[in-house]
């Protein structure tokens, strides 16, 4: 049986937003079998808890956003990669403001918090989605199309390919593909860092975006033609 796992103890992180520039502190605390992953926006009137599950996610332009009612997180995608990639099944996400802290700009420092709150398992198998037929979706035309597909597999394999027509990215290869059972994913994903480029981050700030972006937790590069 692969059991669920959690968190041994509570572990604390203090940064601030990519977008919002907003000061913000994280608790990440232990929660029990079936829980799931859970956000708290603890600095409401009343805290308001926003479980992750797909019905929850309401904007994915620039950052992913999940959401209750009018209470929402923004930019969970790292946080939310490091716990699948340790297999963390059941956590609260405590936050003081409306988005998850950029540290960084990758997973690993999220990793190094869960790691070193330490790992725990629980009395309880976990759950998963079996896919039994390929499901795909299409969005776009020519050059602008993109797309993905979930095709069953016994296990968690991920294939991605992006094409950005710039050396920095073509030097780099364009394609990747891991095995999640198989792979190392505090050596070869956590790492990745956001990145973007310097003709957009003006248009980015003005649309209030980027507000907390800087060499220290995100790659800008030089426009290419």
């Amino acid at each position: 049986m692969l059991q669920q796992r959690t968190l041994k103890t509570l572990t604390r992180a203090v940064g601030v937003g990519l977008h919002s520039g907003q000061r913000v502190e994280l608790t990440l605390r232990p929660a029990q079998p079936d829980t799931g992953i859970v956000f708290r926006r603890v600095d409401l009137p009343q805290p308001v808890d926003i479980p992750i599950r797909a019905e929850a996610v309401t904007d994915t332009r620039l950052a992913s956003t999940i959401a209750v009612g009018n209470a929402k997180v923004h930019t969970v995608e790292h946080l939310m990669s490091a716990c699948a990639g340790l297999g963390i099944d059941n956590l609260y996400v405590d936050i003081t403001a409306e988005e998850v802290p950029i540290l960084d700009g990758s997973s690993a420092s999220f990793v190094f918090l869960l790691q070193s709150a330490g790992v725990e398992l629980q009395n309880a198998p976990k759950r998963f989605i079996r896919v039994k037929r390929a499901v795909e979706v299409r969005e776009g035309q020519g050059d602008q199309l993109k797309w993905a597909r979930l095709e069953p597999y016994h296990g968690f394999k991920l294939r991605f390919e992006i094409d950005f027509a710039h050396p920095a990215v073509d030097s780099t290869g364009q394609c990747v593909e891991f095995d999640l059972g198989s792979g190392n994913y505090a050596r070869d994903i956590a790492r990745a860092r956001t990145f973007g480029f310097t003709k957009d981050v003006e248009m980015l700030r003005s649309s209030g975006l980027a507000l907390g972006g800087g060499l220290d937790n995100a790659i800008v590069m030089d426009d290419y033609k």
